[in-house]
């Protein structure tokens, strides 16, 4: 097996819980044995996530995995486009997250946000 690339939406060391509204997205790198070996911290585009570049810039770092909270249909088909799997409900520390991914104990919550209606600053993206 090489080496993995992991990126998670990030508010400061916690999963940030909305991808699309995140301030950056830190992209770990595991090697074959499960231990991270690299971090890095991209900062997060402009405007809605499912209408940004981040799925072809994570895929040119060769991201194949995105741990986030909460995400939408419209940005984990964007994601797949670009051969990134999507596992939804995470939340917590984000090298603890990384590292529970990484052992296989991480399950997709099946849960993807309906709406793009934030009540915190009154954002819509219509799709």
């Amino acid at each position: 097996m090489k080496e993995r690339k992991i990126a998670i939406p990030t508010n400061g060391n916690q999963v940030d819980d909305h991808f699309g509204h995140c301030a950056m997205y830190t992209v770990l790198t595991a090697d074959e044995n499960h231990n991270i070996i690299n971090k890095e911290i991209i900062p997060s585009p402009q405007g809605c996530g499912c209408k940004s570049n981040i799925a072809s810039v994570l895929q040119q770092m060769g991201v194949t995995t995105m741990l986030a909270g909460g995400i939408g249909e419209g940005a984990i088909n964007v994601l797949s486009r670009h051969g990134i799997q999507v596992i939804r409900g995470c939340s917590g520390d984000v090298n603890q997250l990384a590292v529970n991914y990484l052992k296989g104990s991480l399950i997709d919550s099946g849960i993807s946000c309906s709406h793009h209606e934030h009540h915190d600053g009154g954002h819509s993206c219509n799709h």
